[in-house]
């Protein structure tokens, strides 16, 4: 062992560190239940945007003529409608009391007689009072020895011309959604995994095992090997979760901005990776300066909170303005970055410059909080009995 290189070590100390994570039964199971979770809240979305502009109607008695005009108008606000024949008008009823229909439409023409369970939808309602409106129209210049047909068609080709001063991007809802998604995502990897490289550091301090560690490596060695380990075990997930979902949500058409996913997914790889070490140094550090997991929780709570205001702080902000002026700032300070800004990159809404410093900032970040992390983790890791203190990790 004496003949390691520094990298040789630090690669040894990462794999063992990244095998041992990842077969363990609580890595395999939460990865497959935070993906089942996923797939069903995907497939859910699915059912309800496949259901949420269509409707299902049944046509009785002198209706039934209108079934054609009921889709064409219907398709001219984005809506579909299922025409089905009502047959016998009671069995029609309880078609719709049952929910098989939304609604029966019966009567004349000019005086149709809508039946539903509960309300008639805004939407459907306002095609079959054009429809109505329309029949009235249609009778009265046939009447007045106008040809309704030509009539319609002059009134179809009036139109007005809209001109947009700041065109919006018809995708910005799905944008909003998937950087939503991708900013959780990393906030549970990096509070997770975080927590995770703290309590190897202690276990392995409360069982004396890093002093035989040691004996062979230096402690930046050690600490950067579990860092690197289980980053990677933290990225493998997030990964799988990722890019999972990204393919349930395009195949089931929940998503069709699938590039903008994909960069949200790179751009979630680069800030976790970043903000992995950034976090889990500081992590490990704490948990240097006790020697007992019944002490773990005092030092780790002031970095989860953290962790937590960040999320909350960044999740609200971008939800309410993601173009503002604080979001934009706290985008690119090292804490913030690595939940808001890939968040903001997929949106659309960062501009080169303000990623190009985050991560400037974050790298100055990393090297300082290694550092930093570093020598307290040195000073401290080897000291057991009661809690060290900062100040004199520090020295």
């Amino acid at each position: 062992m004496s003949d390691l290189t520094p990298g040789r070590a630090v690669f040894l100390v990462a794999r063992r560190e990244f095998l041992v994570k990842v077969r363990t039964k609580s890595f395999l199971w939460g990865t497959l239940v935070i993906v089942a979770v996923m797939a069903g809240y995907v497939l859910l979305q699915a059912v309800l945007f496949d259901g949420a502009d269509r409707d299902r109607v049944a046509l009785s008695g002198q209706a039934t003529v209108l079934a054609e005009p009921l889709r064409q108008t219907a398709a001219s606000f984005g809506r579909e409608v299922e025409v089905v024949d009502a047959g016998d008008p009671a069995a029609a009823e309880e078609r719709v009391r049952s929910g098989d229909v939304d609604a029966l439409i019966s009567g004349a023409p000019d005086a149709l007689r809508v039946v539903v369970e509960e309300s008639l939808g805004d939407e459907l309602r306002t095609v079959i009072d054009l429809i109505v409106k329309q029949q009235v129209l249609d009778a009265q210049l046939a009447e007045a020895g106008l040809d309704p047909a030509e009539v319609a068609e002059n009134v179809a080709e009036a139109g007005v011309e809209v001109v947009a001063l700041e065109p919006g991007d018809a995708a910005d809802g799905q944008r909003l959604a998937i950087g939503l998604v991708i900013a959780a995502l990393l906030y549970y990897s990096l509070l997770v995994y975080g927590t995770m490289v703290a309590q190897g550091v202690v276990e392995e301090k409360s069982s004396r095992v890093v002093e035989i560690l040691l004996a062979a490596l230096r402690p930046w060695q050690l600490l950067l090997g579990k860092v690197v380990g289980l980053g990677a075990v933290g990225l493998l997930q997030l990964v799988l979760i990722g890019g999972i979902g990204l393919g349930l949500a395009s195949f089931s058409g929940v998503v069709d901005v699938a590039g903008v996913a994909g960069g949200a997914l790179a751009a979630g790889v680069l800030w976790y990776l970043l903000g992995f070490f950034l976090y889990a140094v500081v992590f490990a550090a704490a948990a240097s300066l006790v020697s007992r997991q019944e002490e773990l929780q005092s030092v780790l709570t002031p970095i989860s909170m953290t962790v937590v205001v960040v999320f909350l702080v960044g999740f609200n902000l971008m939800i309410a303005d993601p173009t503002g002026t604080t979001v934009a700032v706290l985008s690119v300070l090292p804490p913030f970055a690595p939940i808001l800004l890939p968040g903001r990159m997929a949106m659309g809404v960062a501009p080169l410059w303000q990623v190009l410093l985050a991560v400037v900032l974050a790298l100055a970040a990393v090297a300082a909080i290694t550092w930093l992390g570093g020598r307290v983790y040195s000073n401290a890791v080897l000291r057991t009995g009661a809690r060290v203190r900062l100040r004199d990790a520090l020295r």
